[in-house]
């Protein structure tokens, strides 16, 4: 696996995938965002070291990223449910449809080739970072949330793109919820419990699919990296809690645009690669 790495490019890569284990985390507790956002990206530019090739570096990007939001969202949620920030009774309304919707997305993502995958999250990434960038705090669609069957169609597709875009799913909740009117730090607590949920079917569904897989080499199970996942998630579930902390006592604008920036650069980045 890594007979054509020298040694300093090991370690290098190693470092890289340590730090992004580290703001993947700091985020996931900040913003709610899921720091899978942030680990498809670097996984993405960095598996052709590791001999992953392009048809399924999406793939192993997207499943080795849930694989890591496990320990993670554990980590930021139990961090936000002690100071009361989780809603335990939307989680229990939208769970069951936020699952079914990762195991539609996770079956859809195991379907189609990295080309799809890639333009999923470019196109997404794009949309997150515009919300974030422009849409002003007060903005909001309605006082409260839609009755049924938006409200449980709304989870479902969270479950779905989520799982298809290897993120915790605070990407959309934390922006959705707000949207309606929703407390910030309730929308983030709530979101990293949220994580979860998508998190566990997304990984199993990614590690099934990828199972056997030709075109990938050891050091894998499925879609699922084992040195990416071991590099990144200590740092991740070291760093959670402390972003969920710092949430809970600073003013996150200044630092919303800034992720929006990323987001935007990224998002431009992998359409480069797509068309170019």
């Amino acid at each position: 696996m890594f007979a054509d790495i020298s040694t300093p490019l090991l370690i290098g890569l190693i470092l890289t995938l340590a730090a992004t284990g580290l703001a993947g985390g700091l985020l996931a507790g900040l913003l709610g965002v899921g720091g899978g956002i942030v680990i498809v990206p670097v996984l993405y530019n960095v598996l052709p070291f590791f001999g992953i090739e392009d048809d399924v570096r999406m793939h192993v990007a997207v499943g080795t990223s849930l694989a890591t939001i496990i320990p993670t969202s554990i980590s930021s949620a139990r961090s936000h449910y002690k100071k009361g920030a989780i809603d335990m009774e939307l989680l229990k309304k939208w769970g069951p449809f936020i699952f079914l919707g990762v195991v539609g997305g996770t079956i859809v993502a195991g379907m189609v080739n990295g080309f799809v995958l890639t333009l999923v999250f470019a196109v997404l990434a794009l949309i997150v970072a515009a919300n974030m960038a422009f849409r002003p705090a007060s903005a909001h669609l309605a006082t409260k949330l839609p009755k049924s069957p938006i409200k449980e169609l709304i989870a479902g597709l969270i479950g779905w793109f989520s799982a298809m875009m290897g993120i915790g799913g605070g990407t959309f909740t934390v922006p959705i919820l707000t949207l309606f009117n929703y407390p910030i730090r309730n929308a983030v607590g709530t979101a990293a419990a949220i994580g979860l949920i998508i998190a566990v079917p997304g990984t199993i569904g990614f590690i099934l699919s990828g199972m056997g897989g030709p075109k990938l080499p050891g050091g894998n199970i499925g879609y699922v990296n084992i040195l990416g996942f071991f590099m990144i998630v200590p740092m991740s579930v070291i760093f959670a809690p402390i972003g969920a902390k710092i949430a809970h006592s600073i003013n996150g604008v200044l630092l919303k645009k800034a992720f929006a920036f990323f987001l935007f650069a990224t998002s431009l980045r992998m359409f480069y690669s797509l068309f170019l």
